[in-house]
């Protein structure tokens, strides 16, 4: 039934999980040539019908001018719910007749929600990941007030959103196995040159009370293979008229095959017995121990606490400042509960995994008193089994080299059972702030 429900149009724009609540709730209808399936004088529909074999008719008022005459196939609707009510018609089985009906106390679930269609209140997370439908292929994204950014958007907003935009295009059944990302320009989140107006209008529509200052992110999907098992995705997010960011990204069906893991998880310590990256943060600004002027760095650097909940498993609580490992590995997963939509976990593991991945790359050659901004210039993923984002998972950074101003480094994601799920790589831009403002406008 679900594999029946992605292709009905009217419910592209749902997601996996509201397919699968709306396949439970549905009634198998069947008619004989010649029923009445609809009739113009009832008074109320039972539903929104589905057919699913045969072919049905739909006659108007006997006697009016340029009535509706036209027959429903599978994959076709009807019925009262999708735009509000329906004219009086009659549905007539011109052939036996299959349909499914989903009843007017379930029509909610015909409703658009966000990616993420979780009863609960939204998180910070999932208002982040929620895509403005425009068009059929194009979404708008926006940059919350309190969401990660340092005077620029963070760069797993980029992926995580573009990710979104493009599972919005795919059947429910693929998800995404692979993503290769490339950062353009530097994302604006601020509203000067930009019509505030229109501005405030869309954001109101959206947020209502919090409405963002931030300048929208278009998403451009271009839809380059849809296969039996296979689909193949770009995305294209724009801003103020230029493309900032690229996103290419493979789905697959679920298929079984060989199955075996050569990467074996570090042993590390339960995240419960760790200090979470928050409190190790407030440590750091009111430890007397620790260099002011170092003190003041981390104050200034310090704002709304993440939506990624992470923990450090070796802490450097060091009061003297010195070449960081080329090595980092820390447990993370969201805050708060998630949706059982296994699309949305994968685009919020996207989203987390830039908070701290270039920085592996430069904190080796770091010195006293140096400061560098690392920016990510292009980021691949490869998904290999669900996943959970609301559950711990272990991530190991590895910095593998650095030269000619650039920094690669590798990274693989555990659940709690050593799992390998996502495996990475990242290619940064590495330079030494000197003076001014340390972020560049352009990546080249």
């Amino acid at each position: 039934v679900a594999e029946f429900l992605e292709k009905v149009p009217l419910l592209h724009r749902l997601t996996s999980s509201s397919l699968k609540k709306i396949a439970q709730v549905l009634v198998f209808k069947r008619y004989e040539r010649g029923d009445y399936v609809v009739g113009r004088d009832e008074e109320e529909m039972e539903g929104v019908y589905f057919v699913v074999e045969g072919q049905a008719q739909v006659l108007g008022p006997v006697g009016e001018e340029n009535c509706s005459e036209f027959f429903l196939k599978p994959f076709d609707y009807f019925g009262r719910g999708i735009f509000g009510n329906v004219y009086a018609v009659d549905v007539v089985a011109v052939s036996q007749l299959t349909c499914l009906l989903l009843t007017s106390d379930h029509c909610h679930l015909l409703e658009t929600k966000p990616m993420c269609d979780s009863d609960n209140q939204r998180s910070l997370l999932e208002r982040i990941l929620y895509m403005d439908p425009l068009d059929l292929n194009v979404f708008r994204g926006f940059t919350l007030p309190n969401a990660p950014a340092l005077e620029k958007v963070f760069g797993g907003q980029f992926v995580a959103q573009g990710l979104a935009a493009a599972s919005k295009t795919v059947e429910f059944m693929k998800l995404v196995h692979s993503l290769h990302a490339y950062f353009l320009l530097s994302g604006d989140i601020n509203s000067k040159d930009f019509n505030l107006n229109m501005l405030l209008l869309a954001s109101t529509l959206l947020f209502s009370s919090e409405s963002s200052l931030a300048v929208p992110i278009l998403y451009e999907v271009s839809r380059l293979r849809d296969g039996n098992n296979f689909a193949t995705r770009r995305v294209d997010a724009r801003q103020k008229g230029k493309t900032i960011f690229t996103l290419f990204a493979s789905f697959q069906r679920e298929q079984q095959g060989f199955d075996h893991q050569e990467s074996n998880m570090p042993h590390m310590l339960p995240p419960e017995t760790l200090v979470s990256r928050d409190e190790m943060l407030q440590r750091r600004m009111t430890d007397h121990l620790i260099p002011r002027y170092y003190r003041n760095k981390v104050a200034t650097q310090y704002t709304a606490p993440l939506p990624i909940d992470i923990r450090f498993c070796e802490p450097n609580y060091s009061t003297q400042e010195r070449k960081s490992p080329s090595r980092l590995k820390y447990w993370f997963k969201a805050r708060g509960e998630l949706s059982d939509d296994q699309a949305l976990h994968r685009c919020v593991v996207a989203f987390a995994s830039d908070l701290m991945y270039a920085f592996i790359s430069s904190d080796p050659h770091l010195k006293k008193r140096m400061s560098a901004v690392p920016v990510s210039l292009d980021h691949s993923m490869w998904f290999h089994r669900p996943l959970r984002a609301d559950d711990w998972l272990l991530f190991v950074m590895v910095n593998l080299t650095a030269s000619q101003s650039r920094g690669l480094a590798t990274g693989e994601m555990f659940n709690r059972k050593g799992e390998l799920v996502v495996s990475l790589k990242q290619e940064a831009l590495l330079k030494e702030t000197v003076t001014g403002n340390p972020i560049l406008d352009s990546k080249l």
